[in-house]
């Protein structure tokens, strides 16, 4: 098979492992659907909330690991063409990303859902640190901004907010201290930082609703009644 070819096979397996919705699987063990409980999301947060910190790691590990895999995988197909042939044109690392993003798009609009999903974030997370070794820098400079956001605000949402649009600005700044060019042949590696965080930030128009009424939920405070 053929670099695209590989990569081609990857898009249907990414979009199906990201399809798969971990946080209502593990949650249904608990008897709880986190779909009609909480925020209503399926994601580690809300399942987090319901249910207690450990099973809402859980479930950040499992959606995270669903981007992480193919993307890890796209990321060898495409080491191996740089390998063999010293370049790839734009084509290759378009599919490669879109691999990706067919997890992330599996995660937000699951096949399992009727296309609904969660937020996308943890998946996200996974994906940008398969983007071996383009993206990885990049995200745990914004899984750092995260962090520390959270440690201020007590708020998930706002965190991941901040966290995706600080993403493009971490990955070109990166690619410049390690002497890659942004442009040329690598333009859909800032292209595609710029749609995952506008997508995620979409993802969050309810939440960023409820943070200008100043009614978003803060980690500490009781979960509604399951």
């Amino acid at each position: 098979m053929t670099t695209i070819q590989k990569l081609l096979f990857l898009l249907p397996v990414a979009y199906l492992l990201g399809s798969v919705p971990f946080g209502l699987i593990v949650a249904r063990r608990y008897g709880v659907d986190p779909r009609k409980a909480g925020s209503g999301n399926i994601g580690a947060t809300n399942v987090g909330r319901l249910l207690g910190k450990k099973v809402g790691i859980t479930v950040f590990v499992l959606d995270l690991l669903k981007g992480l895999i193919p993307t890890l995988a796209a990321s060898w197909v495409v080491a191996e063409q740089l390998i063999l042939t010293g370049s790839a044109g734009q084509a290759v690392y378009g599919l490669w990303l879109a691999v990706g993003f067919a997890a992330i798009a599996g995660h937000m609009f699951s096949m399992f859902l009727k296309f609904k999903g969660g937020k996308g974030v943890a998946t996200s997370a996974g994906v940008v640190l398969g983007v071996w070794p383009d993206y990885t820098v990049a995200a745990v400079v914004v899984l750092a901004v995260w962090a520390v956001c959270f440690k201020v605000t007590k708020i998930v949402s706002l965190s991941s907010i901040i966290a995706a649009i600080m993403f493009p600005a971490a990955y070109a700044g990166t690619a410049l201290v390690m002497g890659r060019e942004l442009f040329g042949p690598r333009w859909p590696l800032l292209a595609f930082a710029a749609v995952v965080a506008l997508m995620i930030v979409w993802k969050h128009r309810a939440n960023i609703a409820r943070l200008r009424a100043g009614t978003e939920h803060r980690f500490g405070k009781k979960a509604e009644s399951v």
